[in-house]
């Protein structure tokens, strides 16, 4: 048991604040919040012809910050880069023989588990958002409408299941080790004693990333088609396909 942190009056003297560690810098949480709060909206917005243009911002926000997570996993500080994730993901297999043996290590496990749900996460938001891109673009024509709409909507889904999955690993190992494992995503620091795993929190590039993605939307917001009748937006392909049928009655 880690007793400083079940007991902090008896290592902290009374009215001291309880020591802390920044483990995570505020770009790589700004990128994490900003790609929930796009999945979700996208996601909730999927099916709605009125908040089509949401939609589709949310889904340009979404592919833009994952490639920039996958970009900061190159450049960004040590313990947020790529090679974590696969260090942590060699360990999966050897957990898992672990436990089968009635060793296996809580941390350990839920780490390598977490590593395998963000890298599945990233790999499925890219893959849909780019179906949606592909879609809206028209890119391919209606050549291969069907199959990227269902591709579209299949890795939606499956977005959506491995973030659920995702939340549910994290509340449960919470719950298991009585450690609020969310916090450090929200605040960049978490609980104990010892050097900080992150030296520089680069708060002035996570504004600065908040800033940009604030100027698309806006921007977008600039660009939107003028309103229907009925009060909503019409996609490209169905402005086209009626804009056609207009043609055809002239």
């Amino acid at each position: 048991m880690n007793t400083a942190s079940a007991f902090p009056s008896e290592s902290t003297p009374a009215g001291t604040p309880a020591p802390q560690r920044r483990v995570i810098d505020a770009p790589t949480r700004v990128l994490h919040w900003l790609l929930a709060l796009s999945f979700s909206g996208a996601y909730l917005t999927a099916e709605s012809e009125r908040w089509h243009l949401v939609h589709i911002t949310l889904g340009y926000t979404a592919l833009g910050v994952v490639l920039a997570r996958l970009l900061w996993a190159l450049v960004g500080p040590r313990r947020v880069r790529a090679s974590v994730w696969t260090g942590k993901l060699r360990a999966l297999p050897q957990q898992a023989r672990a436990w089968l043996e009635g060793k296996g290590q809580v941390q350990a496990s839920f780490q390598a588990l977490n590593a395998l749900l963000i890298v599945a996460m990233l790999a499925t938001v890219l893959l849909s958002a780019f179906s949606g891109v592909v879609l809206e673009q028209e890119w391919w024509g209606t050549l291969l409408e069907d199959v990227m709409e269902e591709a579209h909507e299949l890795t939606g889904n499956l977005v959506l299941l491995l973030v659920l999955a995702h939340l549910g690993l994290v509340l449960g190992v919470s719950l298991l080790r009585r450690q609020n494992l969310a916090l450090p995503m929200i605040s960049g620091k978490t609980p104990g004693r010892g050097p900080d795993l992150v030296q520089r929190n680069l708060l002035p590039l996570g504004l600065a990333i908040v800033a940009l993605v604030l100027a698309f939307w806006a921007w977008q917001w600039q660009q939107a088609p003028a309103a229907s009748p009925d009060g909503s937006t019409q996609s490209s392909s169905l402005r086209k396909e009626r804009a056609g049928h207009d043609s055809d009655d002239d």
